[in-house]
């Protein structure tokens, strides 16, 4: 689902990532994890095509991101508020987006329903645009708009962000039944190492750009990450 070769990213002549090679098979759950600074954000902007790589390739599902837009048809993301429109209201956000991805407002509506839990009616009710909802409701807006369109490919960056501790759980819920149901590739960058590692089948750990670990969870993963963090 994901192909990366030789990937490289500089500002002002300073490297801040080089990935030589990363694979990420279909169905997988991928937890992207790194102290500030370290590139998951670059490298998340990179495989969406928002920034320019300075050399190396990325393709998703076999489509090459630069250049062919074919990828944009099995992809969603939700990165930052900026992936919002903050004049509409979550409702008119969810319609654009059900226009853009071809499905109508009935089927638009049939998909935020099933997740009535971690987005509940009452708070789409509100007559208000985005801008003015909580940071908590908006990431929880721009979560649900990932999963608008049946996608192959959900990338997520700090979904646990500014959510209560009940949305943390429903959230965790949320994504280990779609991975298990829809066989959704998800790529999920977090600074929180206990709920990722809950929710992902494998472990990237960057350091200053560079991968310095790969690794299947397993009931020692998140000691073993936290040793690891200690040390930097």
């Amino acid at each position: 689902m994901i192909e990366i070769t030789e990937l490289r990213k500089s500002y002002h002549g300073i490297e801040v990532l080089h990935v030589p090679e990363l694979h990420i098979k279909r169905g997988e759950s991928v937890g992207l994890v790194g102290n500030n600074g370290a590139g998951k954000t670059t490298l998340l902007s990179l495989l969406l095509d928002l920034i320019q790589p300075d050399g190396g390739t990325v393709a998703l599902g076999q489509v090459p991101v630069r250049g062919d837009d074919r990828w944009k048809h099995f992809t969603c993301a939700f990165i930052d508020e900026s992936f919002l429109i903050g004049y509409l209201t979550a409702w008119e956000y969810f319609y654009l987006l059900g226009q853009f991805r071809g499905i109508g407002a009935v089927q638009v509506e049939e998909v935020i329903a099933r997740y009535e839990e971690f987005l509940p009616a009452a708070t789409l009710s509100q007559p208000v645009f985005i801008r003015d909802l909580s940071k908590g409701n908006q990431r929880k807006v721009g979560i649900i708009s990932t999963l608008i369109g049946a996608p192959d490919l959900i990338v997520l960056d700090e979904p646990f962000a500014n959510l209560d501790p009940s949305s943390q759980y429903q959230l965790k819920r949320l994504v280990n039944t779609l991975r298990e149901q829809q066989n959704i590739t998800f790529l999920i960058s977090s600074h929180d190492l206990s709920h990722t590692v809950e929710i992902s089948d494998r472990i990237i750990a960057l350091r200053a750009g560079r991968i310095e670990k790969d690794l299947y969870t397993n009931p020692e993963t998140l000691e073993e990450l936290t040793a690891f963090f200690h040390h930097q």
